[in-house]
């Protein structure tokens, strides 16, 4: 067998395990219609960890304490901010009687630890109930609580939600983002509803109080600075125990990163934390990784010598119409269709950002929590 067949063979082999990972895991979300819930009248507590985040709060926070919801409470968290968020936090409370603050300080063990400082807030929230979200976010609509909270049940003590970024136009980095975010929100929103819930993101994210004190908080990822989101998920998330929301009024947005170094540091420190996954779940996201690498990496040798090309072609494009019918019905539930014309090509730089990354992460340790 000649070097070009075994390439061939192994394109075949990687093609067919990509096409069933569309159909079979990632059609799971595709496929599937939000069921319709109950209202139900649960206390929430919306928690919320600032750090330095004055102008974010005056422009976000409006959206937060006008939502139409009948019981519910809002922890603002200062994490040792050096501008005047606090300031900020105080002239809203003074207008809200649901608004709590919690000053933190800095302290030479948690120093810069995002995580103490959620603890902290989270241990004077009054609700048995938690959503969360970023400074920088903003609710698409007035029903947010009323919508994530409707899936919480005897079962479901984590609910997942979508945190979308905002468009700008005529920008490559914002589509580049804005697919990422996609792809990522497929795999999680997939994973979960085939059993396997590995991650969540704290732009748009809620558990229950019980969950929080029954896994002992974040102890057990305290010293790994990022992960507050990904990481508590993926250590309490069961079976059955977690739910996924992705109905247009539960759903929030955020201004991206404007300049691709910001994102790309982003994006380690994201990365980072995903060596603190459970091993199945290391094997599966590698496996997706290295699948999607192949393809691509082996359709380029292929077409570059014309080996077999009718059969490389029509394979090739099999891939990729099975992907577009997977991600189509996403990206319309997500509101995130314009960035699909140019999938290919996003795809294909996003594969080379995170193989960047992952070899910067093992050179140098990412920065953290601002």
């Amino acid at each position: 067998m000649s070097l070009l067949d075994f390439i061939y063979y192994t394109f075949i082999v990687i093609v067919s395990i990509q096409v069933i990972i569309y159909l079979a895991l990632f059609g799971r979300f595709s496929f599937s219609k939000p069921k319709k819930r109950s209202v139900k009248k649960l206390a929430v507590s919306v928690i919320i960890c600032a750090k330095n985040e004055a102008e974010n709060l005056k422009n976000f926070l409006p959206s937060i304490v006008s939502q139409e919801y009948p019981d519910f409470e809002i922890v603002l968290i200062n994490d040792a901010s050096h501008d005047n968020t606090l300031e900020v936090m105080e002239a809203f409370k003074r207008k809200h009687n649901n608004i709590k603050i919690v000053d933190v300080k800095n302290v030479e063990a948690f120093w810069g630890n995002k995580k103490y400082a959620l603890t902290l807030g989270i241990k004077a929230s009054e609700n048995d109930y938690f959503l969360f979200t970023d400074a920088d976010c903003k609710p698409l609509s007035k029903y947010w609580i009323r919508e994530m909270s409707s899936y919480f049940s005897n079962q479901k003590s984590i609910v997942l939600g979508y945190g979308a970024y905002t468009k700008i136009k005529n920008s490559f980095l914002n589509k580049l983002v804005r697919f990422e975010t996609l792809v990522t929100a497929i795999q999680y929103f997939s994973f979960a509803k085939s059993g396997l819930a590995y991650m969540g993101v704290g732009r748009n994210l809620a558990y229950t109080k019980k969950a929080f004190f029954s896994a002992n908080g974040f102890i057990n990822h305290i010293r790994v600075r990022s992960g507050d989101d990904d990481l508590f998920v993926n250590q309490i998330a069961t079976t059955k125990n977690t739910a996924v929301c992705y109905t247009k009024r539960s759903m929030t947005t955020s201004n991206p990163k404007t300049a691709f170094k910001d994102w790309f540091k982003q994006k380690r420190r994201h990365v980072s934390t995903a060596k603190h996954y459970k091993l199945k779940h290391k094997i599966l996201l590698t496996l997706i990784y290295c699948t999607q690498f192949l393809f691509w990496t082996l359709a380029i040798a292929l077409f570059a010598t014309l080996f077999n090309w009718q059969m490389v072609l029509a394979l090739f494009l099999l891939r990729l119409i099975t992907q577009y019918a997977v991600y189509w019905p996403s990206a319309k539930k997500l509101n995130e269709t314009d960035v699909l014309w140019l999938l290919p090509f996003l795809e294909v730089f996003l594969i080379i950002a995170q193989l960047t990354i992952f070899i910067n992460n093992l050179i140098s340790k990412p920065n953290h929590w601002k």
